[in-house]
């Protein structure tokens, strides 16, 4: 039950820290941080280092976590795969794709990935569609 609760407003919650993150990014993320800026988060400019090199990449571990963790608790194979892909591209782009030009774009998708996930976690909840005994481990 824990496992269940904590994957289900985890992964929201880190899927949401990393878009105000990159938002908080001009230099490396301007179309997110434009739209940032928009929303009246443009203050958050004067942390960007600290945006870009510790809370991005650590949402995006707690995201990549929680969505594997939720297997356990709904043994959907395709939920899980969509899940985990948004952190892992995401953090894919922050560390070996960073030097790359079209690494931004691989952060866009990643993080567009990641909320796109979660809004259909809100909207379609997983089930267990199987029991403890029937499911392919």
């Amino acid at each position: 039950m824990l496992i269940r609760l904590l994957t289900r407003f985890g992964d929201k919650i880190s899927s949401l820290g990393a878009l105000v993150s990159a938002m908080g990014c001009a230099m490396c993320f301007p179309a997110i941080a434009s739209l940032g800026a928009a929303v009246g988060l443009g203050f958050l400019s004067q942390w960007e280092g600290l945006f870009v090199s510790t809370l991005l990449p650590l949402f995006a571990w707690i995201a990549l976590v929680l969505n594997g963790l939720g297997w356990f608790s709904h043994r959907q194979w395709h939920r899980s795969a969509l899940g985990v892909a948004g952190p892992i591209l995401l953090l894919l782009s922050l560390y070996p794709f960073f030097q790359y030009g079209w690494s931004s774009y691989v952060t866009y998708s990643a993080l567009g990935l990641m909320v796109a996930v979660s809004l259909w976690d809100i909207f379609s909840p997983a089930n267990k569609r199987c029991d403890d005994d029937s499911c392919a481990v």
